[in-house]
Order: structure tokens, then sequence, then C-alpha cells
């Protein structure tokens, strides 16, 4: 069972093992892939690397993987290293790998970067098309003038970062573009393309997955009620348009 607190338009649930984690994160991608449809006859999700493609798992099996409406879901990533989509550091293979390979989501729906250009290459290119779709009207624009995806999956660092968001980067403070680039990742490798806080905090829907005891402190900084940092973490700067929603395991939870 997940204990449940509730913050101003942000949710944090708690569960007792990554498997909780994992069953509730499905029904809650597909209960809001019902509900974007419905409105709006498509659903733009933004997958995240690390271990979110695993804590998905659960979304490729009965009942999901045959009630949900894939065909009208739109892929693209918060982030992503910049080296061949079929590298073993790409994000693109990891969701492919575990997600994207087992169920049937149209390829000309999947928009992975342009593994040819250069790190800055790559974030215009991302963005120009981002914007195309903004265009075309296939996304919405939020009232700030940034692209609004109906729902971003997202995780965190130790360090606090989101995205390739970090915190003595800064990329994290970009306020203008929509996709920036960075070419020294404190974490490897060093070439990234990340979306900007903007970006991510134009989401109607926004789901933390954060699970794992290394991830206890950085979540007490993130939850609970002391000081925060400064500057402060990345993590602590995520909201959404709609609503945030934290799914954390006890291991995750177990300073607050």
């Amino acid at each position: 069972m997940a204990a449940f607190t509730a913050l101003a338009e942000t949710k944090v649930l708690k569960f007792d093992a990554e498997e909780d984690v994992a069953v509730a994160l499905a029904k809650y991608t597909a209960d809001l892939s019902e509900k974007y449809i419905k409105e709006k006859n498509s659903f733009s999700v933004v997958l995240s690397g690390g271990t979110l493609i695993d804590t998905l798992r659960k979304l490729v099996e009965s009942p999901y993987k045959d009630s949900v409406d894939w065909s009208k879901w739109l892929i693209f990533w918060v982030d992503e290293r910049v080296v061949p989509l079929d590298h073993e550091d790409s994000n693109y293979l990891l969701a492919y790998r575990g997600f994207l390979s087992k169920v049937p989501i149209p390829p000309g729906n999947i928009y992975a970067i342009n593994d040819k250009k250069s790190p800055e290459g790559a974030a215009d290119d991302y963005e120009e098309r981002i914007k195309n779709l903004v265009e075309e009207k296939t996304l919405p624009i939020s009232d700030s003038g940034f692209p609004k995806f109906d729902l971003m999956l997202l995780g965190m660092g130790p360090d606090g970062h989101v995205a390739s968001l970090f915190p003595s980067h800064n990329q994290r403070y970009e306020k203008k573009r929509w996709v920036t680039f960075i070419t020294d990742s404190p974490k490897p490798p060093p070439p990234r393309i990340t979306f900007t806080f903007p970006v991510i905090n134009s989401a109607s829907d926004i789901a933390m997955v954060v699970t794992g005891a290394e991830l206890a402190d950085t979540t007490k900084i993130a939850l609970g009620n002391e000081q925060h940092t400064l500057p402060p973490l990345p993590c602590t700067e995520v909201s959404a348009e709609r609503e945030l929603t934290w799914f954390l395991d006890k291991d995750a939870a177990s300073k607050l």
C-alpha cells in the first residue's frame, strides 16, 4: 500500500518496494494515456534514462499491453547522450530494449535525436523538430510559450540533477532555449543534449520516480522540511502545470 501525502499541486507516494512503484507507475501512466487520448486524441510522453525504463516494465505487460492505445503515443527524450543510437550509452537504445520494442508505437511517432550531429547541432535540430510539431499543432504550446508535453517521466541523481541539468552547470539556468547541450557532463558520457527547465515545467503532468537508498539524502533535501541548499538542487525546481507526482520506494523515502 502507498502512503499518501498531498502538497500544493504535488503528490508524494511512498511504496514498500520498487516492485510496488513499478505497478503503480504503470497504472498512473495508462490512466493518463486514456485521459489525454480522450481529450486530444494523442498522448505525448517524455522519457528519461537511468532506472526509469526498468521501472516502466509493468506497462508492457497485461493488462496494459493490450488496453493502451499505443498508436496515439508520441515519444520524446528529456535528455540524451550524443552517441550513436545503437551505442550502449544511448538513452534511445535503453528505451528501445526495455520498452519501445515491446509495444506497437508507430516508428514515426518516436522522436530520437539526430545522432550524426555535434552536441550543439543535435540540440538545435531537436528544438527545431519540436517547434515544427508545435506549428503543426501536433504539440500544444503553454501559456509561457514553451511546448506542453502531457507526461514527463523523470528520475534524479544523488547530486540532485534531473535530465542533464546538473547543480554546478549553467544549463540549469537557461530560460529561452527549449533544448540545450552540454559537453562536460560530470556523469559520463560528457556530451549530451537536454530539455531546459522552462520546457520541463511546462509539462501537464510529471512523475518523479525515485528508488534506492542511495537517493535517500537527496530525497530528504527535495521533500523534507529542512532549508534547501543554495543554489537549490535542480530536483527541487521541478514543477508541473497540472500535477507533479513523486513515486518513492521505502529506501528512497527512508529519511523523510
